[in-house]
């Protein structure tokens, strides 16, 4: 079975101290006034039958959906679901900062950064994956409330997790359902504040002419090739007749 990389988050260990924002900052240099990760803060106010007046913290990323909207947004193939890890990636190199996959993420988790002129997102931290280290919100997290790993293996911490509270474990909701691989343990507050994913509609039309374009092109390279295909055998033809005639 392939990995699916996700994040289980207990909500009820999150004080809101925001040690995980600030180390992805730094981890990944991410410019002044963006961010890659936040944490969401409601409270319900102590009045019977509307709440219990405590503070609800819901952290959030990319969730690194199972369908995602973003990269059915991206014109170069950019950003792309790695089959092996269940992560979306983005290429730099490929991505040429278009911004058509910022809107199409429902969770606002994406954003043009402004130093390279690139989308920018959370990636889990690949390079200190590959040194043997977690993510560096995951370990900045005084509280442990984040818990990073493959959940479709349960001997790892989160797959652990994940299989044991599988019945109780909540996502944020979206308009648009990408089936998002960040599960929260406990209330982390509303959950339905996701919105409708928007894809430019000249990646629509893109998409919906694509066989078109490709039946086309088909058939002008057949053109060209019975072209080419006459003009070798009448040149052999020729070449033939100079032969004999001399």
């Amino acid at each position: 079975m392939a990995q699916q990389l996700a994040m289980v988050i207990d909500a009820a260990k999150c004080i809101d101290c925001k040690a995980c924002v600030a180390a992805c900052k730094v981890a990944n240099e991410v410019p002044e006034g963006q961010f890659r990760n936040w944490i969401k803060t409601t409270g319900a106010p102590a009045v019977p039958g509307r709440g219990d007046g405590k503070p609800r913290f819901q952290p959030g990323a990319c969730m690194h959906c199972e369908n995602p909207t973003c990269v059915s947004a991206c014109p170069t193939g950019a950003t792309y679901k790695d089959t092996v890890t269940g992560e979306v990636v983005i290429d730099d190199a490929l991505c040429i900062g278009c911004g058509n996959c910022i809107p199409a993420c429902p969770y606002d988790a994406r954003f043009r950064n402004e130093v390279k002129r690139k989308a920018d997102k959370c990636n889990y931290c690949p390079e200190r994956r590959a040194a043997g280290l977690p993510p560096a919100c995951v370990d900045t997290c005084p509280t442990k409330a984040r818990v990073f790993g493959d959940i479709n293996d349960p001997a790892s911490a989160a797959g652990i997790l994940y299989n044991k509270n599988k019945e109780r474990l909540t996502r944020v909701a979206a308009k648009t359902d990408t089936k998002p691989n960040m599960y929260y343990l406990g209330d982390p507050g509303p959950g339905e504040w996701g919105r409708e994913a928007v894809i430019p509609a000249s990646m629509v039309a893109m998409k919906q002419t694509a066989p078109l374009i490709k039946g086309v092109v088909a058939l002008s390279g057949l053109g060209v090739l019975a072209m080419l295909g006459r003009q070798l055998f009448a040149g052999s033809g020729t070449d033939h007749k100079e032969d004999g005639d001399a």
